[in-house]
């Protein structure tokens, strides 16, 4: 089986049924891979704050648009998309074979809508806008909804020195034609979308003029560079007369792509009206080409958490942490019981999904936890420790548990309260043998545990137990048994020799 087909094959066991009741299709354009930012992974599976930037738009899109379909249009590493993307409800995916511009992966998505069933609006998205949101996606559908017109751009406004805008411009409707006659109601609407280089190749003594409903309207090529203005690739379209036009655009450019920007000069010859909106948030149009911006987008989107937090838990760096969302959410509802969390987070904290923080926590420098960890109250981790389960698993931590320095715990594991585990300690819980600490136990010195069963108030020092059940013994004089350089038989001394001096 060839390549392309064996995606083609994918595709369709990771597609599901779209629900034709709803009147709305996100288009999500993945298919890119972006040679600037100089990586054999896909441009799209590139993370902010710990999630692929599509996942973030798909995200974004679902609940910016409640009970909508999706589109994902696939290409370049198309496989490793989908897999990350993965199935979900009532969204397809679409394998754009060969990277012919956006307006072409828009008319391959549209072969997946089955145009007897379907007429309402169809939104576009490029998978690469990492730090857009459902709040802007609601609003954009808002406006759109509320203007009566048949398509809208997303814009962004340059804060900078225009002359380092290299985005396309947005050219609007001015008030009055190059006559001096008014714009009667169109005033406002895009005429179209100038490209920067096309704006800087412009004679500087002749202006720009461009014709717009039988109107002609005029520009300097210095109010083109200033206009702040510019395309973020988010658009959304009366779907009827989106595959009326779409069918209408050409490759003839220096590139020989389908550029879905010339849809707004195909709408309006047509006597369509094109409109555009610009949110309140800046950065939610961000795209990146370059691991610089995506770098910054990161940094935004870790600020976005810290304002968050602040004022709730104690986070020592600013910008040196990371707190997975859903355990960022939960930190929220917890702060909601009025009481007081006492939680802090030491510089370089990486927390992930599934981690479960309680009161009085404090996780020190360099602290690294992922998968279910369950904390107890007055729980405190120091510099370096290592604490993960598998996805399956759980790892609890019981109250008034002392972790210190370097320690690697990770699997199915249950720490009893009042425990102690001194540094460099290395502990294991398999699905097979579970480790079970009590309360009140002390473990120190370089210590290995795996897969054991420890009752209360034992005290182990440098020893190395696998698979072993632990007793409380109490001595004649009524001080417990302590375990000390406890080591199993070596394996494999037939194989060592010594060393010629």
């Amino acid at each position: 089986m060839s390549e392309k087909n064996e995606i083609y094959k994918i595709a369709e066991k990771l597609s599901s049924s779209f629900d034709y009741k709803s009147n709305e299709i996100s288009v999500i354009l993945a298919a890119g891979h972006g040679k600037r930012i100089k990586s054999h992974r896909s441009k799209m599976l590139h993370s902010i704050w710990g999630k692929a930037t599509v996942e973030r738009v798909c995200d974004a899109s679902s609940n910016g648009i409640p009970g909508g379909n999706c589109i994902v249009v696939v290409g370049i590493k198309a496989e490793d998309v989908m897999n990350v993307v993965g199935k979900q409800k009532q969204m397809a995916f679409a394998y754009q074979a060969e990277q012919k511009g956006t307006g072409h992966a828009v008319q391959v998505a549209l072969e997946k809508i089955d145009e007897k069933k379907f007429e309402g609006n169809v939104f576009v998205f490029p998978g690469d806008m990492g730090l857009i949101n459902q709040e802007t996606v609601s609003m954009f559908r808002k406006e759109f909804l509320k203007s009566n017109t048949d398509m809208m751009v997303l814009t962004g406004i340059f804060a900078g020195n225009p002359s380092d805008n290299s985005y396309g411009r947005i050219i609007r409707v001015k008030s009055a034609d190059v006559n001096g006659n008014p714009c009667d109601g169109d005033c406002g609407k895009v005429i179209e979308i100038k490209e920067h280089k096309d704006i800087l190749s412009l004679p500087s003594d002749k202006p720009y003029e461009v014709n717009y409903k039988g109107k002609t309207f005029s520009y300097t090529k210095q109010e083109l560079i200033e206009n702040r203005e510019f395309n973020s690739g988010v658009y959304v379209f009366n779907y009827k007369k989106l595959v009326e036009q779409i069918k209408l655009l050409s490759s003839e450019n220096a590139q020989n792509e389908i550029y879905i920007t010339d849809l707004i000069a195909l709408f309006n010859k047509k006597g369509y009206s094109v409109s555009a909106i610009s949110p309140e948030d800046q950065n939610v149009v961000m795209g990146f080409n370059d691991k610089s911006v995506l770098k910054e987008m990161e940094s935004i989107y870790r600020k976005k958490v810290y304002d968050k937090l602040k004022n709730i838990i104690e986070i020592h760096d600013h910008e040196d942490f990371f707190i997975d969302e859903s355990v960022v959410d939960h930190i929220i509802e917890m702060d909601k019981a009025g009481v007081p969390l006492d939680i802090k987070i030491g510089k370089g904290v990486y927390i992930g999904k599934g981690a479960q923080l309680n009161y009085n926590l404090e996780l020190k420098k360099n602290v690294f936890v992922d998968g279910n960890v369950v904390f107890g109250k007055n729980v405190q981790i120091w510099e370096n420790v290592h604490l993960s389960t598998f996805p399956h698993q759980k790892f609890l931590i019981s109250d008034n548990v002392e972790i210190l320095w370097g320690d690697i715990i990770k699997g199915n594991i249950e720490i009893g309260v009042g425990t102690k585990i001194e540094s460099s300690v290395n502990m294991t819980g398999s699905d097979d043998f579970p480790l079970r600490i009590g309360k009140n136990v002390l473990v120190k010195g370089t210590s290995y545990i795996f897969g054991c069963k420890i009752e209360d108030d034992v005290s182990i020092e440098h020893s190395v137990l696998i698979k072993k059940q632990v007793n409380r013994l109490v001595k004649r004089n009524g001080e417990i048994q302590r375990i000390r350089f406890f080591l199993p038989m070596p394996s494999g001394i037939d194989a060592i020799d010594n060393l010629d001096e």
